[in-house]
């Protein structure tokens, strides 16, 4: 896309992405929720959001599904009085909904798995049920402008006019970025094109490049930003991506995958650890059939073990490896 498009076509998003902004009042009234109350906090609208990062990596989805369901969770929250009982629900809805939009449907998780894998207590119906919910509150029809739409557009941008070709912004590390920020509600409030001109001016000051720079002094007086709103959203920023890069910092897609299942399942999953005697081959005497069909029945075995540990009737924390499922079919079945 040449210059002239690109920048048309921020002019475009500019123009529409106050339709897609969380209501600031309801944000802040989420952000005041006092401990003990009934009301969803802030606090349990960042760890849902964190296991909404952690479940877009467990089942390979794209940046675009992640920042897609955080705008439509945020948004639902901010127009309705919530029970945090709800939240898994409500915020499982959203990654549903948002992953029929951005993924292809060959990659798309069947609804009871992601129930099974997100340990909720709800059925199919109940999510389809919040889905619609969600979908007519919002009047989602299947697009929102978000802070990432920007992002590519400033990155197409920065690297169309940058006239130092050693000079490289990777978009992959400002995608990663933008979800850090995610996973604080005080990001909600902000718009999506400064949010992304705030993390496209951090990247640039840490590769230090003149050119890349004025370029964004440039979007900035396209899009009519205020020097003020860049300056606060970029301390902001710093800020987050600082404690983010320490070592406390529990990273959601650096976690480890945890379940929480019932005495019996893991009585159960402790009978298959157990290696059985097995004969000794005769040498000559490999059946190829008779391999065949024995690896068959290890694999359904494997199958059934895998099954009764990934119960639904639990509650915990799901924190999963940094793993693709294409992989994990691949484990599986290879």
């Amino acid at each position: 896309m040449d210059a002239f498009k690109l920048m048309k076509e921020l002019r475009v998003n500019c123009e529409q992405e106050v339709h897609y902004l969380p209501k600031v009042m309801g944000l802040s009234a989420i952000e005041s929720t006092a401990p003990g109350d009934s009301r969803i906090s802030a606090k349990c609208r960042d760890a849902k959001v964190e296991d909404l990062w952690s479940l877009t990596s467990f089942f390979g989805y794209s940046t675009q599904t992640f920042v897609l369901a955080v705008n439509l969770l945020d948004r639902f929250l901010a127009m309705m009085k919530i029970q945090p009982k709800h939240l898994s629900c409500i915020s499982l809805s959203c990654l549903h909904i948002a992953a029929k939009v951005t993924e292809e449907e060959c990659n798309l998780t069947p609804t009871d798995e992601l129930i099974r894998i997100g340990q909720c207590r709800f059925t199919v119906s109940d999510l389809a049920r919040m889905e619609k919910i969600i979908t007519e509150k919002l009047n989602f029809k299947s697009k929102a402008v978000t802070a990432l739409t920007f992002l590519h557009l400033y990155h197409q941008i920065a690297l169309s006019h940058c006239t130092d070709r050693k000079t490289t912004l990777s978009l992959e590390k400002l995608e990663a970025q933008l979800k850090a920020c995610l996973c604080r509600i005080s990001f909600s409030k902000a718009k999506p094109s400064v949010l992304a001109l705030a993390l496209l001016r951090q990247e640039i000051e840490a590769v230090q490049s003149e050119d890349m720079l004025e370029i964004t002094s440039h979007i900035q007086r396209h899009l009519k930003i205020a020097d003020a709103d860049l300056v606060l959203w970029s301390k902001c920023v710093a800020q987050c991506l600082s404690d983010y890069a320490s070592p406390e910092c529990s990273k959601p897609d650096h976690r480890k995958l945890q379940w929480i299942v019932s005495r019996r399942t893991a009585q159960s999953l402790h009978s298959y650890r157990s290696v059985p005697e097995l004969p000794t081959i005769p040498e000559g005497c490999w059946d190829e059939s008779e391999s065949e069909d024995s690896c068959e029945d290890m694999m359904s075995s494997g199958e059934e073990s895998l099954s009764s540990s990934l119960g639904s009737d639990a509650e915990g924390s799901f924190f999963p490896p940094h793993l693709r499922r294409q992989n994990q079919r691949q484990y599986l079945y290879a």
